[in-house]
């Protein structure tokens, strides 16, 4: 295990009703996060982060994943995912970023889960108690629209100021009555392509 792991936090709401309606079925929203010490705290500024990503995310990445999987019950469970990072206040967002914008990181989550979209992300930067943002897509689909919620929770105690909070989260379907379509509608109503929305 990681000499600067602290702690591991879980996050688990099911959702049964929705604007006055019955959830058919119940949303499963569920984030776990991983506190650890800034490996790059009080060396000044460090050109070269890679060391400590490959020592560290790989780590943290299979260990989030396997808790996750094992809160959903398996990866099949899992429609929508997502990732995020909070750094300290004496951290740099480089350094969360280093954490999780790395496959050796992500890569864990989208082989247990098979997913073929990218994910998600915030990093931000606060004090303890800060909210943790992590959103969410379909796994498959970025243009499913009814699949992009939002994972939101805290850790009362964390980021320390030398601390960096990494997080992944996930949902077991889109949003209860979801009713404002996809993005390809919108496309072939504005009649654009999928490759250049904007039509430039």
């Amino acid at each position: 295990m990681l000499p600067e792991l602290r702690k591991v936090v879980t996050f688990d709401e099911d959702i049964y009703r929705e604007g006055e309606r019955a959830a058919d079925p119940v949303l499963r929203i569920i984030g776990v996060a991983a506190v650890v010490r800034n490996p790059w705290a009080g060396r000044g500024y460090v050109e070269d982060l890679q060391p400590e990503i490959q020592r560290m995310a790989p780590v943290l990445g299979q260990m989030l994943t396997d808790r996750l999987i094992a809160l959903a019950g398996s990866g099949d469970a899992i429609e929508a995912y997502g990732k995020a990072a909070v750094a300290g206040t004496d951290c740099e967002i480089e350094h969360a970023s280093a954490l999780i914008h790395t496959l050796r990181y992500g890569n864990f989550y989208r082989e247990a889960v098979g997913a073929k979209s990218y994910l998600g992300f915030t990093n931000t930067r606060g004090p303890a108690n800060s909210p943790i943002y992590v959103p969410l897509m379909d796994k498959h689909d970025t243009g499913r629209r009814s699949h992009y919620l939002t994972v939101q929770f805290s850790v009362y105690d964390a980021p320390a100021a030398d601390e960096l909070v990494v997080a992944l989260g996930a949902a077991t379907g889109g949003r209860p009555h979801h009713r404002i379509g996809d993005r390809y509608s919108d496309l072939k109503l504005l009649g654009r392509e999928v490759e250049n929305p904007a039509g430039i």
